[in-house]
């Protein structure tokens, strides 16, 4: 029995886990871009490493900067949106690749895996929206 539920909680800790990691998935795609078009350049792994990192923090700076700055609501939405379609692309492939032993594949899975798609959108936009006001208001 304690093995079940140690298996049960050890889903639920993986399952919050990639939901950070969802939240975050376009500084993830930015860095991982930059350091392949470094490292495809001919520079070292270190290099590259960092160059990854600056794309990721760049990333985020730009969409912090667009939230901080515009006072136009459509712009602030493009740019939240901006940060949340991969989101909602990597919630969408989480629940699926969770989901798809579960259920047949159809309507049910396409509209589980939609849903979480969309949860971990809303949550990436709330998690961005928090942390532009929380670095740029007085």
């Amino acid at each position: 029995m304690s093995l079940v539920l140690l298996a049960i909680s050890l889903s639920i800790a993986l399952s919050l886990l990639a939901f950070r990691f969802a939240v975050f998935a376009l500084p993830v795609m930015a860095g991982i871009a930059a350091f392949l078009q470094v490292h495809g350049g001919g520079a070292g792994f270190g290099l590259s490493f960092l160059a990854g990192l600056a794309g990721a923090a760049l990333s985020v700076a730009l969409v912090i900067a667009i939230l901080g700055f515009a006072r136009n609501p459509l712009l602030r939405l493009g740019a939240l949106g901006l940060f949340a379609v991969p989101a909602a692309v990597a919630g969408y492939a989480l629940a699926h690749g969770v989901a798809k032993h579960a259920l047949d594949p159809g309507f049910m899975l396409t509209l589980l895996c939609g849903g979480c798609g969309a949860v971990v959108a809303v949550a990436a936009m709330i998690n961005l929206n928090t942390l532009g006001e929380g670095l740029l208001d007085p």
